[in-house]
């Protein structure tokens, strides 16, 4: 409920009139809910009342003598200070300044709000309590029970000061009193920043020890150069077979990596049986020379047209390359920071045989008849057949390529592609090859 009232040009207005429910003796005052909620005793730190805690910008932390149960509470803004009305058995003020456009009497556990309607700008607070003994005594009021204590809190804008105790007569009161006055001050404004300043440096830190430590993992324990990272292509697909001989690549010079792509080409349209068609066999031996490809190779789409209308194009398939295994990625300590972990693309496997049914009863709008396709989702108990050479072309694609790096790598993984679960020998030959060219 909210009041309104005037007295010799005194505004007065009261957003809260009746009972409110405390629990654990308290009831707060709160301006930024998204805020980091204090303990009690930072709430009061530095004070010397223990019954209106103002230490934590944007919020009072109130005390109460009853624990749990219904008090009657009043809350008043004035456009200035009012009377000092001595019936109250105590009596406290603070300062309090609000850090949003909303503030809000709460309960406690995010129970009932009143919204009060102040200003962002300095208020003085004056909370006032009477029966707090008696509150403490009876520790718990049940609703039909008698009211036992009261209180009021009083808004008006005013400069901040201190904290005082105007008037004190209960236990209640000298107990919170002489804890608040035990308790060190919190930290400043500035004090606040810079712990906040370090936190935010700490989990910048985390997040890049996570990042180097990921890429580490995927780069096979070793950073890559600024032209492997950024060279695209089939870097990555190759990682996951050879790491150690993605590396080597890139250390090696150019001559040596347009060797290594003019090999694995021609390894892997020997493993297809390409190298009996005329169009490959003049592909390779301009390659070798060092020439852009001839005819229809010039015209990937040509190519294909070409390489598959031809009765000797070869049928053949090899079971899919497998990678070997490798240990999952392993975090470093965060040392209570949270960063994120990064984690690998999934892998999503249709498992076949598929197959095309009619579902039975299934109706149809246009009359047509309705198929299904089922196929089975899952990791393969056994690598699929690939066909040898469809994979083995992009071999010599990728072997004519601008860039020397990228044109070792896309060829060296079209080759293993090729090659299917005999890959190894391939590798094994790729990496002799690394050492034996000489670098330039």
């Amino acid at each position: 409920m909210v009041r309104s009232r005037e007295r010799v040009g005194v505004v007065v207005r009261r957003p809260v009139e009746g009972n409110v429910e405390v629990h654990y003796s308290q009831i707060y005052v709160e301006s930024d809910p998204d805020g980091d909620f204090p303990e009690l005793a930072e709430a009061l730190g530095g004070q010397r009342n223990g019954l209106c805690g103002a230490a934590t910008p944007g919020l009072l932390w109130l005390i109460t003598g009853l624990h749990t149960g219904s008090v009657v509470f009043t809350v008043e803004v004035h456009d200035q200070a009012p009377p000092l009305d001595d019936g109250w058995e105590e009596i406290v003020e603070v300062s309090f300044r609000p850090a949003s456009t909303s503030t809000a009497l709460v309960e406690w556990g995010g129970g009932g709000s009143w919204d009060l309607g102040l200003d962002e700008i300095d208020h003085r607070v004056r909370y006032c309590a009477a029966g707090m003994d008696e509150g403490k005594q009876h520790d718990t009021r049940f609703p039909e029970e008698a009211e036992l204590d009261r209180y009021l809190l009083q808004f008006w804008p005013a400069p901040p000061g201190p904290d005082r105790v105007l008037k004190q007569t209960s236990e209640v009161a000298a107990y919170w009193h002489d804890y608040a006055q035990e308790q060190p001050p919190p930290p400043t404004p500035a004090e606040r920043a810079e712990v906040a300043r370090r936190a935010r440096l700490a989990e910048e830190e985390a997040e890049r020890r996570q990042r180097l430590a990921y890429e580490l993992w995927q780069w096979g324990g070793k950073l890559p150069s600024p032209a492997l990272s950024a060279v695209g292509g089939s870097a990555r697909g190759l990682l996951r077979f050879d790491p150690a001989l993605v590396h080597a690549l890139d250390a090696a010079g150019s001559a040596t990596q347009r060797q290594v792509a003019v090999l694995a080409a021609r390894r892997a349209c020997e493993a297809a049986g390409l190298t009996a068609l005329d169009p490959v066999a003049a592909a390779l031996t301009d390659l070798a020379e060092g020439r852009p490809l001839p005819p229809p190779f010039n015209d990937p789409d040509r190519a294909w047209r070409a390489l598959e209308s031809d009765p000797r194009f070869p049928d053949r398939t090899v079971a899919e390359a497998v990678p070997p295994e490798r240990p999952p990625f392993e975090p470093p300590a965060r040392d209570g920071v949270d960063a994120p972990v990064p984690q690998p693309s999934p892998v999503v496997h249709l498992v076949g045989p598929a197959a095309m049914v009619a579902p039975p009863d299934y109706p149809s709008p246009t009359g047509a008849t309705v198929y299904a396709l089922i196929t089975t989702v899952g990791r393969p108990v056994r690598p699929p057949r690939m066909s040898q050479p469809h994979m083995a072309v992009p071999a010599l694609f990728g072997a004519a390529g601008s860039d020397p790096l990228r044109a070792a790598l896309d060829s060296v993984f079209a080759a293993v592609v090729t090659y299917g679960e005999d890959y190894p020998v391939l590798l094994r030959e790729i990496r002799s090859a690394c050492q034996e060219y000489p670098r330039m």
